[in-house]
This record gives structure tokens, sequence and C-alpha cells, in this order.
């Protein structure tokens, strides 16, 4: 193999082989850790999905990459709910591969207070052969702010934080699925296409719908029932239209379920043996004493008792008939 290269003097990254021969990234990390850390200081507050975006990278390419950078320490995230129930999304993006407390450090450093490239940071953790210095957050921002939490990977945890995360109200739930359910009816019917802000903001009407008790399946019907002659010009006004005007009443509560009292028992007035049972109405006598009454009555003799025999001898007695049986030629 031949090669030629020339250093250039200007507009270059400095890469460190450790990233560029790593292997367990594949190009796509590689090529975007090495434009993030090639950024301007003023660009780097962007997220590091837009960021990936001006390369070409999205959707699962895009998820990958990232995945690989958090799974191997270049990149940190924290989320936290801020004011108003907005989720806010902290990113830390490294050069060096770090762990959870050695970015939980840094994010308290500021970009303006980090370090330039060229001078070296204390060195992190357990002194080792090679200095852990050049620790610099290429990007640290504030992702985008959104009433719902981000749908990319999980965080890395913050050692100053409470370590159990914080679950997500009632509301926040109702509002998520009503949200999803109002996207899904462009399946169903073209002209009911939403936009994501759109849906968001008539989940707050189809949350009424099931806060009174009705089931997603029941919401859809509701709206995709009895389309317009003349189709629907505005997607937004005509479903908006059908969650307030068709919205049912509350349904009643339920009355308090009130078990039947318990009747004493009572001894049966019929023949044989004493014995009691537990009546239903204003029966004197049980089931079976009833029974023999009324056969008695309308046949003139007691019912019979039923047969006792054990069920082997029942079965055995089977056996016996249909071995006597003659065969069938």
């Amino acid at each position: 193999m031949l090669r030629h290269a020339i250093a250039p003097s200007a507009r270059y990254t400095k890469a460190s082989h450790d990233v560029v021969r790593h292997p367990r990234l594949n190009s796509d990390a590689k090529v975007l850790l090495v434009y993030v850390q090639g950024l301007p200081e003023d660009a780097t507050t962007k997220p590091l999905s837009e960021l990936a975006q001006k390369l070409g990278i999205k959707g699962r390419a895009y998820q990958k990459a990232k995945q690989l950078l958090v799974e191997h320490g270049y990149v940190h995230e924290w989320r936290s709910q801020g004011g108003g129930g907005r989720w806010i999304t902290e990113q830390l993006v490294a050069n060096t591969p770090l762990t959870s407390e050695q970015a939980g450090r840094l994010r308290g450093v500021s970009p303006a207070a980090a370090p330039p490239p060229s001078e070296q940071f204390p060195t992190v953790g357990a002194p080792a052969a090679r200095p852990a210095g050049g620790y610099e957050p290429v990007e640290y921002h504030s992702d985008k702010t959104t009433p719902h939490p981000p749908s990319e990977a999980g965080p890395t945890a913050n050692p100053d934080s409470d370590p159990e995360p914080a679950a997500e109200s009632a509301d926040s739930l109702q509002l998520a699925r009503a949200e999803r359910l109002l996207l899904s009816l462009r399946h169903a019917r073209r002209e009911l296409h939403l936009g994501v802000r759109e849906a968001r903001a008539l989940a707050v009407e189809a949350v009424k719908w099931l806060e009174r008790g009705l089931s997603e399946s029941d919401l859809r019907k509701a709206l995709l029932a009895e389309p317009p002659q003349d189709g629907v010009r505005s997607a937004v006004g005509f479903l908006r239209y059908r969650l307030i005007q068709k919205l049912p009443e509350p349904q009643a509560p339920l009355p308090p379920y009130e078990p039947s009292p318990v009747r004493e028992l009572l001894e049966c007035e019929g023949p044989g043996e004493k014995h009691v049972f537990r009546p239903l109405a204003d029966e004197t006598e049980c089931a079976p004493c009833r029974r023999s009454t009324a056969h008695a009555t309308f046949h003139g003799a007691p019912a019979p008792e039923p047969d006792r025999v054990p069920w082997r001898e029942r079965i055995a007695r089977i056996n016996r008939t249909s071995a006597a049986l003659p065969e069938r030629q």
C-alpha cells in the first residue's frame, strides 16, 4: 500500500488514535465525535441529534452511534424536570472516555471556565501510566425543552441526585396516551393527519374522555365515526369540534356493594333424620327433602335414593357390560 499524506496547517481537528482505531465504535460514532470535537464554542449549544443531522446521521443510525458513545464513556446525559413539568436534557461529549463519577465532576464546570485544549486538566481518578488529562467538555448544554420525557436512550445516573428517578404523574401518562391516539388516526383516515404540536394541543381535550371512563377504542370510534360528506378541510378544527361537542356525560358512580345478609341455620321439617340447612327465603325444608316431597306428590312414591356405588365399581360394571356385548362384524 502506498500512502501520501500532507499534514494540514489550518482548519483541522486533533483526533486521538484511541478514537480513530476504536474496535467497537462504528464509523458514524467516530465521525460524530470528531465533528463535535472540532466545533467552535458558540456552536456547542445545540443538541447532539441536531449536530448529527448536519452530517446526515439520522434515525436508527444516530441512535446506534449515540448508544455506542454512551456505552464507552464518550457521551453522558442528565435529565431533570424543571418548572412547568418540562423535561431538560444536559449532555456532555468528551474526547476521552469518562466514568459516571468523572463526568459528574465535570458537570459543574461551565464552558467558559473550562481550560483550553492546550492546557492540562488535573488528573481524575487513580494514577496510571497514561495521564488522564485534557478533559474538556466539548459540548455541554441543555437539550430542547419538552413537556414529555425525551424518547432517546436512558440517562447516566448523577451521583449528586436521588438514585430513584421521579415517576411520571398520572396526568402526564394520560396526555401521552391521548397524544399517541390522535397521531395514530392518520393510519385510518389520511385526512386526519396531525403534527406533533397539534396532537399535543388536542390531547388536553382527549384526556377528558379518558377521565370519564371511556377506553381508547371508544374514543377512536367516536372520532372516526360518521365522516362528513364533503371531507375534512382542517383536521385540527374537525377533531377539536368532535372532542368538545361530543364529550359524553360523566358516568354516575356505582352504588356501593351491599352483600345480602347470611341467614341462620334452620332445622329441616322434612322426613328422615334431623338435619339443618341454610334457607334462601322462607322455605322450611332443605332442597333434597323438597324434591322428595314433590316426587311423592306426582308419582305416589318418594324419590329413589341416588346411586352410592363408588366410581371404581361403576367403571368395572361398565367394562363388564361392554365385554359381554357381541363384537360387530
